[in-house]
């Protein structure tokens, strides 16, 4: 019913938490090493967030779940199917926002390992 939100919220601070770093990190004066920014790898997260969040968003208003009037939620305008809605958040919203989470997690140590096999062929080559 709204499982949707959970990723979105999650999308809301790691874009906001994106902008900061990639500000950060123009201020910092370095070399580009060939490594990846760590705001681009954030970038990645929203990216799957955003885009998953968008497609279930969409999934509920194709299912009448959404309405373009306050409450907004079909759900929240009864007691029960609010209490309903609030565990599927709970549950398989914080589920989504999880695998989501760790598959990102687990690209980003791939991207490092690649990273790291690469600067160190470069380095034996030279």
């Amino acid at each position: 019913m709204a499982c949707f939100l959970i990723p979105t919220a999650e999308a809301i601070v790691t874009t906001a938490v994106k902008l900061i770093v990639k500000k950060k990190e123009n201020n910092r004066v370095s070399e580009n090493d060939g490594k990846i920014k760590f705001s681009e790898k954030l970038g990645w997260l929203n990216g799957m967030l955003w885009g998953g969040s968008g497609l279930l968003a969409f999934e509920h208003l194709w299912h009448g779940e959404i309405s373009p009037f306050f409450p907004f939620l079909t759900a929240a305008n009864d007691p029960a199917d609010t209490a309903e809605m609030l565990h599927e958040m709970a549950t398989s919203g914080s589920a989504m926002a999880l695998l989501v989470t760790l598959v990102w997690a687990g690209l980003v140590l791939v991207t490092g390992k690649i990273s790291s096999a690469d600067t160190a062929k470069a380095g034996d080559a030279a």
